[in-house]
């Protein structure tokens, strides 16, 4: 369309000035060079259509491969988005199950080995056991504590508490067990309390004033079932074994806060 338009505008354009020409020379000009000039002229037009064709066809295959490169490349890109969309993906997957399956657990075994080596450095260890349900009948409580205490001692092979003893002269009767102070309450002032882990595990709690003698620990034993010939205290941080005279208070050997006393068996001497 194009060509035809410009070829068009040529002919127009030319027709005015072959008209003019044929007009002066019209009494010199014989019919045989008017076909010669007419034919001069149509072929003129018919060089400038193929060129002119020539050219515009050059100028839309040119456009028309601009075209489709600007297609593929968008398409590329496109593509290009999508792969690497779907490689971030992956990766974000392979990220969480790597964090999920191997991060995560390292990360908390790590933290209860801290947690427990703290705990048993503070003497504290008793915290990571799933420890007792309250309440409940506090006999059948104490009897199942007793039990649990015996058994411990035979699996460390250690003598038979006295109450156990055949000979009824070596056990130690209720007159040579004294009876413990009332236990004050908690809002009470200069007050500790004092957890005492047995062999067996299990861990007992009491309230005692700082004022109190320093012998009311070992009657806690023995009311408990450990003899104080058998058994010892220490502390649990620093490890070293806790010195109770009659005439100290608990402030004086040293408990001044809330503590917790280790229940040891003695070194047995041949």
């Amino acid at each position: 369309m194009a060509a035809r338009g410009v070829v068009g505008i040529f002919f127009l354009s030319a027709v005015p000035l072959v008209c003019l020409e044929l007009r002066r020379g019209i009494p010199d000009i014989g019919i045989k060079d008017f076909l010669l000039l007419c034919g001069r002229i149509f072929l003129l037009l018919a060089l400038l259509t193929l060129i002119i064709s020539v050219t515009t066809s050059w100028l839309n295959s040119f456009k028309s491969s601009q075209v489709y490169l600007k297609e593929e490349e968008e398409k590329n890109e496109k593509r290009q988005k999508l792969v690497r969309k779907k490689q971030q993906e992956a990766q974000g997957e392979k990220a969480s199950r790597y964090i999920e399956n191997v991060l995560k657990p390292h990360r908390e075994m790590k933290l209860r080995k801290l947690e427990e080596r703290f705990y048993q450095m503070t003497g504290e260890a008793w915290k990571l056991s799933s420890g007792h349900k309250l309440g409940g009948d506090e006999g059948a409580s104490q009897t199942s504590f007793e039990t649990s205490n015996r058994e411990a001692a035979k699996t460390q092979n250690l003598p038979k508490p006295l109450t156990e003893f055949p000979s009824p002269a070596e056990q130690p009767t209720c007159k040579e067990i004294p009876d413990l102070p009332e236990e004050p309450s908690e809002t009470a002032a200069e007050v500790v309390t004092v957890a005492l882990r047995c062999p067996s595990g299990n861990v007992l709690r009491r309230r005692f004033l700082k004022s109190c003698s320093s012998q009311v620990l070992l009657d806690w034993m023995m009311r408990i079932g450990y003899h104080t010939s058998l058994y010892s205290l220490s502390t649990s941080f620093p490890r070293r074994p806790l010195a109770v005279e009659g005439g100290q208070s608990l402030e004086d050997v040293g408990i001044t806060v809330d503590t917790v006393l280790i229940l040891e068996e003695k070194e047995q001497t041949n």
